[in-house]
């Protein structure tokens, strides 16, 4: 099996707490080759979705828990499988990886999360559709809706 990894700077990463990690540290112990990818790896060339991707081997190691191997240009869909991990932000680059992935998956590759789902299931708005399994919560820009929610509930978390 061949998994792809679309995520965040491995180097970045706490591997103690890293759920992405895990994943492929788990994928690597059954014996699948791992893809690792960023955003800006992925592209359509001639209407085929291709990306840059590095070999990964990964160790629970955390004083060295990752090594490159070898680099090629490939055709997304020859991987078996792509977790798509990266975390948002929610900007237009994230949206752009979701429409790639999204082409992707029409040739047949199977994405993880779907793309589609990403997009429409924001986690900072989808929260809204469980209202009886929340705090209060309110969703705004205005600096006035935010100073009276604090005021009214005494305590606020604030997400960007």
């Amino acid at each position: 099996m061949k998994l792809g990894v679309i995520m965040d700077p491995i180097t970045g990463i706490n591997i103690k707490k890293d759920s992405t990690f895990a994943m492929l540290l788990a994928a690597q112990n059954r014996g699948w080759e791992l893809h690792y990818m960023e955003q800006n790896d992925l592209f359509i060339h001639e209407n085929r979705v291709r990306a840059s991707t590095k070999i990964l081997s990964v160790k629970d190691d955390p004083s060295h828990w990752f090594e490159f191997g070898k680099q090629s240009h490939i055709e997304l869909p020859v991987l078996d499988a792509v977790l798509m991990r990266k975390d948002p932000p929610f900007d237009i680059e994230y949206i752009y990886t979701t429409y790639i992935l999204q082409f992707a998956q029409a040739e047949g590759l199977l994405v993880i999360n779907d793309p589609a789902g990403l997009r429409d299931v924001n986690e900072k708005m989808f929260i809204n559709a469980f209202p009886d399994c929340i705090a209060p919560t309110i969703v705004t820009r205005n600096k006035t809706h935010l100073t009276e929610f604090v005021n009214q509930h005494k305590q606020a978390v604030f997400k960007p």
